[in-house]
């Protein structure tokens, strides 16, 4: 085959010019392979987990390989006679018509045995090439640099290049075929199945929440939201500790690690320390109020009661940033390194009104919240994790007699509302009717107060304002604000949820 194969790629190497360099391909690899697999159809499923048609160099061996695998995935058999009408028949490989080169790649293949170590060569030849791809980009890009591209502007885009090209083995998007989304549809049913609780998503650990939204979906962007008091930060902590403490790793065919259960969370707390986070978990998780843990008031078997849960704690996935006015890009650049170096399953960011765009600075809030909000969600399919923000309410709640969020009600609303998935509003009736205490206890409303607030004392509502994916409604929870947590009511004669 050699001599008339080598043919295929047309130009030769000129000799007189040292500088040129070829990028790095072999042709010989290719060509075995798509013999091997014309031979026996089974080596296609040795290499198709992680080799496409991209990846390989010659457009010919492309279509050859793109043909042959819809082919065996309709269960048919492809070899030479089967793939030769999908191919033009008037094209020439050097003296030869397509289909003597198709005889010619089986008759001279090679053992099926050999096939992935081939598959292997190709892919990592073609992300060589991808990276040459983007190395040149980089340089040119530099040398011409465009006046509205700072430096810092590239070093983002090319960190993302490389992150893309790092996780899938391409970095060009482009469009997907339908029966891979199928297929990618399919296989998150059969997680679903077989995982903790049977939820498509990520559980929060929070079952009535779990049994209206069906988990945490991937790629989604969750928008939790409430006025200042109301619990979002607590609620935001309870889930992000939730998912890291379940983490249960799975090892997969290519030796990476994946969740079976739980997950590996990045907490961006651009309020709050990480020590003052790490105290309300442990106030969570122990029962000891975080009001005397800061103060110090605790009993010998309360301190080894935080002794032991902080061993236990030093386990969970759980990574904190405490930078204060992260930029979208600092954060999306951050993320894209945990999850390359630890992993990454689900991220929250409390909240977004602290955060600054990666734009030059304006006067106008609302589109710099626009791009915010806009990045989070991209960063979300980008990295395949759902991204739950947090994200104040306007004061025109206050000054309403039903003090129940809206949608309206999201500071600058637009965007968030726009690009949100799901948005949650976390809303304590108590924190409301506690401070309409009569101040004289023989007020003769006093004991209708009381009764109102013994009714709503130690719970929240949860309100599922707008989900693409399932239906609205109110989750009613448990809040324990000693211990800053939120848990099921255990209480039957409460409706745990209710349809809107």
């Amino acid at each position: 085959m050699n001599e008339a194969a080598r043919r295929i790629v047309p130009m030769d190497k000129p000799q007189g010019d040292l500088n040129y360099r070829e990028a790095p391909n072999n042709l010989e690899a290719e060509q075995a392979l798509l013999g091997a697999i014309l031979v026996n159809n089974d080596a296609f499923y040795r290499v198709s987990d992680f080799l496409k048609p991209v990846h390989l160099n010659e457009p010919l061996h492309r279509k050859i390989f793109e043909v042959a695998g819809d082919i065996i995935r309709m269960g048919k058999t492809a070899n030479p006679v089967t793939i030769k009408t999908f191919l033009k028949a008037d094209e020439k490989v050097g003296d030869m018509t397509v289909a003597q080169y198709l005889a010619r790649l089986a008759s001279e293949a090679v053992s099926i045995i050999n096939a992935e170590d081939y598959g292997r060569a190709i892919y990592d030849l073609a992300l060589r090439r991808s990276l040459i791809t983007i190395g040149e980009d980089m340089v040119n890009i530099a040398y011409d640099a465009p006046l509205d591209m700072p430096p810092q502007s590239q070093i983002e885009d090319a960190e993302r290049r490389l992150f893309e090209l790092a996780e899938t083995g391409r970095y060009d998007g482009g469009f997907q075929a339908f029966n891979d989304a199928v297929a990618l549809a399919i296989d998150m049913a059969g997680q679903a199945f077989e995982r903790d609780g049977s939820l498509s998503g990520i559980s929060t650990g929070i079952h009535s929440l779990d049994g209206r939204m069906g988990g945490l979906q991937r790629s989604d962007l969750i928008v939790l939201a409430g006025r200042p008091g109301m619990g979002k930060t607590s609620l935001a902590t309870n889930i992000a500790y939730n998912i890291a403490a379940a983490y249960e790793p799975e090892i997969q065919a290519d030796g990476s690690m994946k969740a079976r259960n739980g997950g590996v969370v990045g907490f961006y707390s651009l309020e709050m320390s990480s020590e003052q986070l790490a105290t309300r978990i442990i106030s969570e998780q122990t029962e000891v109020s975080s009001s005397k843990i800061r103060r110090g008031d605790i009993s010998e078997s309360d301190f080894e009661k935080l002794v032991a849960c902080s061993q236990m704690m030093q386990k969970v996935p759980l990574f904190i940033d405490q930078t204060g006015g992260i930029s979208i890009a600092q954060l999306s650049a951050r993320a894209r390194r945990l999850k390359r170096q630890r992993g990454l399953d689900c991220l929250v960011v409390d909240y977004i009104q602290l955060m600054t765009g990666s734009g030059k600075s304006s006067d106008n809030r609302v589109q710099e919240i626009t791009q915010i909000t806009t990045g989070l969600k991209a960063l979300g399919k980008e990295l395949n994790v759902p991204i739950i923000a947090l994200s104040q309410l306007s004061r025109q709640v206050e000054s309403r007699e039903d003090k129940r969020p809206q949608l309206s009600d999201l500071r600058e609303s637009g965007s968030i509302e726009q690009d949100a998935d799901v948005v949650l509003f976390v809303f304590r009736e108590e924190y409301y009717v506690k401070n309409m205490e009569p101040r004289d206890e023989f007020d003769p409303k006093y004991e209708e107060w009381k009764q109102t607030f013994e009714k709503v004392k130690g719970t929240a509502d949860v309100i599922i304002a707008k989900q693409r994916h399932g239906p609205t409604g109110t989750v009613k929870l448990a809040f324990q604000a000693e211990f800053t947590r939120f848990t099921d009511l255990a209480d039957p004669s409460f409706t745990q949820y209710e349809e809107h």
